[in-house]
């Protein structure tokens, strides 16, 4: 899990990219999912979009403590 909470995007998108760049094989092999917890709204639109470019798909939720976007590979 990533908690990126009080981090603004492009702040939010960088660092859910790294995350995605490190363990990107075990996301794409559905082995591993990335779930980044944020208050940005603003996230919830770029890291999506980011990582749809990239092949991979993005869930949103809205939670209590702001946005969960759950980060997995492409069925």
């Amino acid at each position: 899990m990533l908690d990126i909470r009080g981090q603004i995007c492009p702040s939010c998108l960088l660092l859910a990219l790294k995350e995605l760049n490190r363990y990107g094989e075990a996301v794409r092999s559905g082995s591993l999912e990335i779930v980044v917890i944020t208050d940005d709204r603003q996230a919830t639109s770029t890291i999506p979009a980011a990582v749809d470019k990239m092949g991979y798909i993005a869930e949103v939720t809205h939670i209590p403590e702001g946005y969960r976007i759950c980060l997995r590979g492409a069925v």
